[in-house]
């Protein structure tokens, strides 16, 4: 794709913001007060992609709210990574017939990675009615202009074409109140790992401008948001498209210089990209989180190759060794996928024998879910759901044991964490991080809230720790 392809040029966003007064007039001409519920599933560049929504409906003159019942208008903003997300969106789907039947006016939409899968389009087009409103990913910057349509034509609006995708800027956005704050810098994926529907429904890598990054990164510092997450399906290929020489490790060393009292942090990190230098700079970094999220899917070599991943075990070993070593310290989390088609026991087993040489701090693990459209979804799959799950045991039995090992040899030392929630637990009314990301139940005031404070860790369990302020 040609850069200028890639960006949504000013006077199409000028006519969504139109679009965005088009709305808001309507309903002041009804003399109504609209209001919006966006109900977001999946991984964080979903919520980015929520709070963008959530931006675009106040400025079309809607108020949020978190129930259905309540909504004028309900956005189901799905996840199409592994088949249980896809059931619960239909579940609410299905739940959505009631609220629709009580007001025939209320507008439903679906949008996110499931809309743009066709044989999802398919069966919502013949078995959900109901839905108003479908857009995929590369659509979400014409939202305004989609329910625009919707309202104009009391029809159906369906944009869902194969797009390659684009980036838009200024777009408004909505975020959590708090401390923490998620922000793109790339969008879709060039990786096709052999398992993963990603790449069809998010397109091509398309890296936003750095200038662009920093900008909204020192608006955020200078708001008081103190654990900023930097988003990309693989931000280790981010600014490869830029054709400048500009990468990530150069993006996290600018970001780096921005004042103020914060944590970066990044996911997800792909091994086949990760360099040295990636790590030296996160090492040389003061804002940068000593936390590393690098995917290793599995530890055989064959069911890496089959999976597309592009590097080997020794490799990803290698690759983990240099990063502790430069920064001892490092809390390191990881995915792994457990009983790929074809995948034998011995190979699962090289998996969990991977999780005992690195030392995991945390893992997120799943059981293989065949995803339609990709080429492992077509592989011979001859081993029982009831056969993996006794791997998968194996590998969570081992995973807790390290969780809670690691965990255990915080107790008695002092941590500097970000206070960032209430918990509901009378006895540990706070929720902390620590700079690697851990969980800390925490014994304070309310008014620590939104502080870097020390904290002497005094007990811990496999999925968090203890303390008080020091």
């Amino acid at each position: 794709m040609e850069r200028k392809d890639v960006l949504v040029p000013e006077a199409d966003l000028a006519r969504q913001r139109d679009f965005q007064e088009n709305i808001r007039r309507m309903f002041e001409g009804r003399q109504a007060h609209p209001r919006a519920c966006v109900d977001t599933f999946g991984c964080q560049q979903n919520v980015a992609d929520g709070q963008k929504l959530m931006g675009m409906l106040q400025a079309c003159g809607f108020t949020l709210t978190d129930e259905p019942k309540e909504a004028d208008l309900v956005i189901l903003n799905t996840c199409a990574i592994r088949e249980h997300a896809e059931d619960r969106v239909f579940g609410n789907l299905g739940i959505l017939t009631h609220t629709k039947k009580e007001d025939p006016e209320q507008v439903i939409a679906l949008c996110g990675c499931m809309a743009q899968e066709a044989r999802v389009v398919k069966r919502i087009r013949e078995s959900y009615r109901h839905v108003d409103l479908v857009f995929g990913p590369q659509a979400l910057w014409k939202f305004p202009e989609l329910l625009w349509q919707v309202y104009e034509t009391h029809g159906r609006v369906f944009s869902v074409a194969d797009e390659h995708g684009t980036i838009a800027e200024g777009i408004p956005v909505v975020r959590e109140k708090g401390v923490k704050a998620w922000v793109s810098i790339m969008y879709g994926c060039n990786n096709f790992c052999s398992y993963c529907i990603v790449p069809y429904v998010r397109g091509r890598e398309r890296s936003r401008d750095p200038q662009a990054v920093l900008a909204e990164v020192r608006a955020l510092v200078e708001a008081g948001y103190k654990d900023i997450t930097l988003l990309g399906q693989n931000v280790n290929s981010y600014g490869n498209d830029l054709d400048t020489g500009y990468h990530f490790p150069d993006l996290l060393a600018d970001i780096d210089q921005i004042p103020g009292e914060y944590l970066i942090r990044f996911m997800s990190s792909h091994p086949k990209d990760a360099t040295r230098h990636l790590f030296d700079v996160m090492a040389a970094s003061r804002h940068i989180a000593r936390q590393l999220h690098l995917p290793v899917q599995s530890g055989n070599d064959r069911v890496l190759h089959e999976m597309n991943r592009r590097y080997t075990r020794q490799q990803y070993l290698d690759l983990v060794d240099y990063a502790k070593r430069v920064m001892p310290g490092l809390v390191l989390t990881s995915d792994i996928i457990i009983g790929f088609p074809g995948e034998t026991e011995a190979e699962a087993m090289d998996t969990v024998s991977l999780v005992e040489e690195v030392g995991f701090d945390a893992l997120f693990t799943f059981i293989y879910s065949p995803r339609p459209g990709t080429k492992a979804a077509a592989m011979p799959d001859p081993v029982s759901r009831e056969e993996k799950q006794k791997w998968f045991d194996k590998l969570l039995e081992v995973q807790n044991a390290i969780s809670a090992k690691l965990h255990a040899a915080y107790v008695g030392k002092t941590q500097r964490v970000l206070v960032d929630g209430e918990s509901g637990d009378a006895d540990y009314p706070l929720t902390a991080r620590t700079e690697g990301n851990r969980l800390v139940r925490l014994k304070g005031d309310k008014a620590l809230m939104g502080q870097f404070i020390d904290v002497t860790i005094t007990g811990s369990n496999t999925w968090a720790l203890y303390g008080e302020a020091v």
